[in-house]
């Protein structure tokens, strides 16, 4: 699924400051122009939305120079925003996993993560049937990925890299509890893309990033 194809299911129905954080959510940073330009509003409109979630502490300026002239003003997700895009069932999820490591020990809680990886990973290899290259493949997992609340989509880089980009977790808390899930989830997009594949991770929400983007190569031998 293309981004442009995943912004229209998502947010045609909704409100102006609702599209608005969903923006911010999926392409970061952007000034009220740009905001204006995608909701099909004038700039000045979507800076008086934009005015109003900062009034709730949904979103924060910053203000960025471009060299001559005044400095642009981008607008960005503040915590509070961020948490509008909630982790599923987080504090019960978490509450689960630390009476398992301390119930049962630190085994127990791997041979779980084991289980669920072994368990998506049969998933993806059943939906990847009929894939015949690694962008069908890369496409392919991305539409699994968004269709479990990962907002996510496959794109290419400017240097021509496949990517797939995650701008939400819908288990980071238990990712933040316990490392071993995103451990777990790499390795499962390495073993379904192809044994001649590299996924790489740069960017990494639980370890502060906006979103999580996987580069993924093919290895030649």
């Amino acid at each position: 699924m293309s981004r442009d194809d995943l912004e229209k299911n998502m947010w045609s129905p909704r409100a102006p400051s609702e599209r608005i954080l969903m923006f911010l959510k999926m392409q970061g940073a952007l000034t009220s122009a740009q905001l204006g330009s995608r909701l099909g509003i004038t700039g000045e409109a979507a800076r008086q939305q934009l005015q109003r979630l900062a009034s709730e502490g949904l979103v924060s300026e910053e203000r960025r120079s471009g060299g001559r002239g005044r400095p642009s003003v981008y607008w960005h997700l503040t915590k509070s925003g961020q948490a509008r895009f909630p982790d599923t069932h987080a504090g019960l999820t978490v509450d689960i996993l630390r009476s398992i490591s301390d119930v049962l020990g630190p085994d127990a809680l791997d041979r779980i993560i084991s289980a669920r990886e072994a368990s998506t990973q049969t998933l993806y290899e059943e939906a990847m049937v009929g894939c015949h290259d690694l962008v069908d493949r890369v496409e392919k997992l991305a539409a699994l990925r968004n269709a479990e609340g990962y907002m996510a989509t496959a794109e290419t880089s400017e240097d021509g890299e496949l990517m797939l980009v995650e701008n939400h977790c819908p288990i980071c808390a238990a990712a933040s509890f316990c490392q071993g899930f995103c451990r777990a989830e790499q390795g499962v997009f390495e073993a379904v893309l192809g044994e001649n594949t590299s996924v790489e991770r740069v960017e990494h929400i639980v370890g502060g990033g906006r979103r999580c983007t996987y580069v993924i190569r093919e290895v030649t031998t």
